[in-house]
């Protein structure tokens, strides 16, 4: 078994017993060193996040199965490097494409993690649904905050949990509003914070093998994001811009809608809890 820093794009690596994965060549300031497929079992497997839908990648997924059977094709969410390749992979496999339910609002964000709306599973997995193989099962866990439809997927034989995009192993999550909700992620990451996993393997990073002090930290990083909006709100009423001028200073500008929309989700929370409200774009602490 072995375990990279840097995998390889479209090279199968054994990352546990029952584990492989192999990297989408897709590399972005949003993927990392791009969205990573596991595979689950032997001999008859379960592939997890079968990615974007570059044929390369497809092929790479398929070589490293060669001689088995896929039995199952989950998706976590369907962000586009996520879910495409469930298309062609079902097509040359035959396997049923299952997981998260489909999402039919469209993303104005502009971001490259937009929603795949050709996505049709066979069957939409709920919490506590499983499937299985031999030597394992897959549990959903429900976990929506990054999008409205994330499911993690536990596999108890290993005590591991496949994080999708809830918890990466090198970033924090981008919330993206309407469909992404502040206040679900928070409490998608104090579910998780409820269970006794001994390893997260995330769609995209390396696993993370002390998952419950990283969860722990991701939720003093929201805590501490939400007390510096209400800092500044404390000092006069502003925008979102205004806010991510101060709040992100030296961020790569790549990334500046991004961080103006995860400041936006804090703000719609803290809206429904009462402790802000908006008025022409400009927000300011409520009465």
């Amino acid at each position: 078994m072995t375990e990279s820093a840097h995998p390889s794009p479209l090279v199968v690596e054994a990352i546990h017993p029952l584990v492989r994965r192999v990297l989408a060549h897709n590399p972005s300031p949003f993927t990392y060193t791009g969205t990573q497929t596991h595979i689950v079992g032997h001999g008859e497997v379960a592939v997890i996040d079968p990615g974007p839908d570059l044929p390369d990648h497809v092929d790479a997924i398929l070589a490293a199965t060669a001689g088995e059977r896929i039995v199952a094709i989950l998706c976590t969410h369907t962000h586009r490097d996520h879910s495409p390749a469930a298309r062609p992979l079902a097509a040359a496999t035959g396997a049923p494409v299952m997981g998260c339910a489909p999402i039919m609002a469209r993303d104005g964000s502009g971001l490259e993690a937009g929603f795949d709306h050709s996505y049709a599973p066979d069957r939409v997995m709920v919490e506590g649904d499983t499937v299985s193989g031999p030597g394992w099962t897959l549990e959903a866990i429900a976990t929506p905050g990054h999008t409205s439809n994330h499911l993690c997927f536990a596999l108890p034989e290993a005590r591991a949990l496949f994080s999708g995009d809830h918890v990466m192993g090198w970033s924090t999550s981008v919330v993206i509003p309407p469909d992404g909700r502040m206040g679900a992620y928070v409490a998608s990451l104090d579910k998780l914070m409820g269970r006794e996993d001994e390893i997260y393997f995330p769609a995209h990073g390396d696993p993370v093998t002390r998952p419950q002090r990283l969860v722990r930290s991701m939720l003093g990083h929201r805590k501490q994001r939400e007390a510096q909006i209400l800092r500044l709100l404390d000092e006069k009423p502003q925008s979102v811009e205004q806010m991510v001028a101060t709040m992100y200073a030296g961020l790569d500008p790549r990334l500046t809608k991004a961080a103006g929309l995860s400041v936006l989700a804090h703000l719609i929370d803290l809206d429904e809890r009462g402790r802000v409200s908006v008025a022409d774009a400009i927000w300011t602490l409520a009465a």
